[in-house]
């Protein structure tokens, strides 16, 4: 029985053409799906992550059940990925996010494999294959909270990529287009913009051709799929507030400074750490340009022209600091451009790959441990909590969660009655934020009007989840909201520092 198998399957490859049995590609990319699925194996070990999972999956339910995005359904980012979410549901359910996770490992694939093609185009095929295979070890390289989640900056690297290789290939129109679906999974991919612009400014004065083709094509890529989105997908009026003018607050410089230049300087040393292998070498080059003015070539090569990657590394810099928040899952912007510097460098150098290659094993190795034994008491309070809230309610009830994770309604099975999911929206509060600009006069304009609005057309909700702790936003610094709690809900569970009120009779 397997020679009766083996035989036509041999017989079919047989047929294929000597390339392709053979060629780099059909060597490399088995491996690195391999790769990319061992080091994100245990992102499936948990229901969620992160709340921005939890945000995504209750906005794709809220769609899935007739809203409008930037309507009824909100949130400061944009449409691409709330609408895989939404896609995903409807073909495999809406309790799991396995299949989210099992497209975050293809995302991570393509992100890796468009490396390894421009890896191999300037330093050879060893550098290609080097390149995909490091950028898969270091992309769990962080929190496993910021890694293991299948939120915006996953699916937003491939773009981000791709935007890059083709401007490399001079493909102006694609590389426009590249940026366009990069920023339309979240704004801060559009910086891609700037070494693509570089680029293109470079190949025009080595070329002595005229610019303005070229640039048209960008701008025209770019502008299309933008325009398509903003004006016929979705209501241009709200897509402008939520996607561009509408964070402003949130962006803003006002905030916990220690807090937040303790998370910046935290995460960029964890991500150093993860990727010293080959920034160690980068690093030696740099000191040798400065000390020498010049680099020795030990290998016969040249470094060769790298200004492309350095603008691209500052524009992702530029992106992570973008708002002040330096949240972990930020920093994977920056791990593209960094594994091509580093891969550029030892390619040239005199450093043999064994060190580095073991280097960055170990780390990811113990990156995925962490991942695997990663503490989950905040999960299991969350579950402990959407447990009592699905006791207490039914199907048809409404929920109010007072707080900043909205996995509780996804948890839960349970419709929020606002299409505010978190209390920042009508707080102005965000992580790193301390109490100065928080409270009612600080809301999004006319949230509170439309939060109002929402309880007369839907009723009270049945149950509000006072998950709000010692956070400036609680009830007590909240008036609405303590008015709310005081006249109409009584306390029927408590679970650590979250109340549960339910609907007086």
């Amino acid at each position: 029985m397997p020679n009766a198998v083996s035989r036509p399957l041999a017989a079919l490859t047989g047929r294929l053409p000597e390339r392709v049995r053979t060629g780099y590609w059909t060597r490399v990319v088995p491996v690195l799906a391999v790769l990319a699925t061992v080091t994100h194996l245990p992102s499936f070990l948990r229901p969620v992550w992160s709340p921005d999972e939890g945000y995504l999956a209750t906005q794709a339910r809220m769609l899935a059940d007739g809203g409008v995005l930037y309507d009824t359904v909100v949130d400061r980012k944009p449409p691409l990925l709330p609408w895989l979410y939404e896609a995903c549901f409807a073909l495999f359910g809406s309790t799991s996010l396995w299949p989210l996770r099992t497209l975050a490992i293809v995302a991570h694939l393509a992100t890796a494999i468009l490396l390894a093609s421009i890896a191999r185009g300037r330093w050879g095929n060893r550098a290609g294959a080097v390149a995909g295979g490091l950028y898969l070890l270091v992309s769990i390289g962080l929190s496993p909270e910021d890694t293991q989640a299948a939120t915006f900056e996953v699916f937003m690297l491939p773009a981000m990529v791709a935007a890059f290789r083709y401007a490399e290939r001079r493909r102006w129109l694609a590389a426009g287009i590249a940026v366009a679906l990069c920023s339309l999974t979240k704004q801060t991919g559009g910086a891609v913009m700037l070494p693509v612009l570089w680029m293109l400014f470079q190949d025009v004065r080595l070329r002595g051709v005229r610019w303005q083709p070229a640039l048209f094509k960008v701008c025209f890529g770019f502008a299309l799929p933008i325009a398509l989105v903003a004006v016929i997908l979705t209501k241009p009026k709200g897509f402008l507030f939520w996607v561009v003018t509408g964070s402003g607050d949130y962006a803003s410089m006002g905030g916990a400074w220690l807090q937040m230049s303790g998370r910046a300087l935290g995460n960029s040393a964890i991500l150093l750490a993860a990727c010293l292998g080959f920034l160690a070498p980068l690093g030696h080059r740099l000191w040798l340009r400065l000390r020498h003015g010049a680099l020795p070539t030990v290998r016969g090569e040249e470094y060769g022209a790298t200004s492309d990657l350095w603008v691209w590394l500052l524009s992702s810099v530029v992106a992570v600091s973008t708002g002040f928040h330096f949240f972990g899952h930020y920093y994977l912007q920056l791990m593209p451009p960094l594994v091509l510097l580093g891969v550029g460098a030892v390619s040239t150098s005199s450093i043999r790959w064994r060190p580095v290659l073991v280097y960055s094993t170990v780390a990811a190795t113990a990156f995925w441990g962490l991942a695997v034994f990663w503490p989950g008491q905040r999960l299991d309070h969350s579950s402990e909590v959407a447990s009592t809230i699905a006791e207490q309610t039914t199907a048809k009830d409404t929920v109010l969660v007072w707080g900043m994770h909205p996995e509780l309604y996804w948890l839960s099975d349970r419709r929020p009655v606002t299409r505010y999911l978190t209390a920042g929206f009508l707080t102005n509060f965000s992580g790193g934020k301390d109490g100065k600009d928080v409270g009612e006069q600080f809301s999004m304009a006319n949230a509170w009007q439309t939060f109002d609005k929402e309880l007369a057309d839907k009723g009270f909700p049945e149950i509000v989840v006072d998950d709000s702790g010692l956070a400036p936003y609680q009830p007590v610094h909240i008036p609405r909201i303590e008015s709310l709690l005081e006249t109409r809900y009584e306390v029927v569970a408590v679970n650590a520092d979250t109340v549960i009120y339910r609907l007086k009779r």
